[in-house]
C-alpha cells in the first residue's frame, strides 16, 4: 500500500473514531436523556410485572382491594388485564412459585369482587 493511500485510511479511521467519541460524549454527558414525570404505563413489561407483584404483596398484607385497583390502574387497561399479563410474563421468565401464587390470588380476588362505583 502506498503512503498516500495509507494516510487517507488513517485519516478516515481517526475521523470515524473522533466522531463516535464526540457523539457519545455529547449524548451521555452534555445532553443525556432525562425522563421527567413519566407514568408507570411507560414501563417495560418486566418492570410492570414487578410493579404488579409489589401490588399483590401489598394487597396480601392489607387486603385493601380498592387500593390495589388504584395502583394497577396506573398501568393502563383494567386491573385484571394487567395482572393476567404479569402472570403470563412471570411464567415465561420463571418467577418463583410464591410470587406466582400471590399474583394468581390477587387475580382471583379481582375477578370475584364487585368493583365499587364512584359516587
Amino acid at each position: 500500500m502506498d503512503p498516500e493511500r495509507r494516510r487517507r485510511w488513517l485519516f478516515f479511521l481517526l475521523s470515524i473514531g473522533l466522531g463516535l467519541a464526540l457523539g457519545l460524549y455529547y449524548g451521555w454527558v452534555v445532553r443525556p436523556v432525562r425522563y421527567v414525570d413519566t407514568t408507570p404505563d411507560t414501563l417495560r413489561q418486566d418492570y410492570k410485572t414487578d410493579f404488579v407483584l409489589m401490588v399483590a404483596e401489598a394487597w396480601e398484607a392489607t387486603q385493601d382491594l380498592d387500593l390495589a385497583r388504584r395502583y394497577l390502574a396506573l398501568l393502563g387497561g383494567t386491573p385484571t388485564e394487567q395482572v393476567t399479563r404479569a402472570i403470563d410474563y412471570a411464567v415465561q421468565v420463571g418467577y418463583g412459585p410464591q410470587d406466582l401464587h400471590r399474583l394468581r390470588t390477587l387475580l382471583q380476588a379481582l375477578r370475584t369482587a364487585t368493583p365499587e362505583v364512584a359516587p
